[in-house]
């Protein structure tokens, strides 16, 4: 009897956190680059239990490698990433990686990402542009020219596939193993003039979010049950006065 409570209990344990990743997916659906979390679960099964009893674990959140649609906007200092690679910007603890492509370029000539932090290049180090050079243009390489010069270029990095990700900013995550420098153009490159939108599919997660609704109405009506059941056998079995 106490089996089924703790099996419900567990359950609901298990839809809150799916439903908290669910909620910041559809937060992000307007955040360029954002890759939408999810959550997998599994059964541990019980050890002191006479029988096998299967209980919901916590759940495992993970983010979603399913690239975003790309969005046309013409803006020289956007670039949009093709195939599996990220770009990366300076973080306080190291780079971090991002599919945001929407890039500024500050007073001093130094190229950032629309949240302030320094692009970085293929080793690493920060991009430094003519100021009074006009706009770049950037290749497929990441390459950057203005007018016949070339000033840098934007580093684009795989990531291990084995590496475990960790969000960091609304679009942008840190990762277990180090990152590699894509030197391969032909599956992977940059295309300027674009952005990568959020992966989320909202009519999906709106699908998730009834769901989730739904199994924990019946964890919760579980629960109830088993309360009521539990009552009734402990005043079937108190002495009667």
């Amino acid at each position: 009897m106490q089996n089924a409570l703790y099996v419900a209990l567990s359950a609901q344990v298990a839809m809150e956190k799916r439903l908290n990743a669910v909620a910041n997916n559809v937060a992000n659906l307007s955040t360029s680059g954002y890759r939408a979390e999810d959550t997998k679960f599994t059964a541990l099964l019980a050890q002191a239990s006479k029988g096998a009893v299967a209980f919901a674990s916590s759940g495992d959140t993970y983010i979603s490698q399913r690239a975003g649609p790309t969005i046309k906007t013409d803006a020289p200092l956007d670039v949009a990433v093709q195939g599996d690679a990220w770009f990366a910007v300076r973080g306080a603890n190291g780079p971090v990686y991002t599919r945001d492509g929407r890039m500024k370029m500050d007073a001093l000539g130094q190229l950032r990402s629309i949240t302030g932090q320094a692009m970085l290049d293929p080793g690493g180090a920060p991009i430094l542009l003519d100021p009074q050079a006009g706009p770049p243009t950037i290749g497929r390489d990441g390459s950057v020219a203005q007018g016949v010069n070339q000033v840098g270029s934007i580093g684009l990095f795989a990531l291990d596939p084995k590496s475990t990700l960790t969000r960091a900013e609304p679009n942008g995550v840190t990762s277990s193993l180090a990152a590699v420098p894509v030197q391969d153009f032909t599956r992977s490159g940059m295309v300027q003039g674009f952005i990568e939108g959020a992966n989320v599919n909202p009519v999906m997660e709106m699908t998730k979010l009834i769901n989730i609704q739904r199994a924990f109405e019946s964890a919760a009506s579980l629960v109830s049950e088993t309360e009521t059941s539990f009552t009734g056998a402990v005043r079937s079995l108190s002495p009667q006065g």
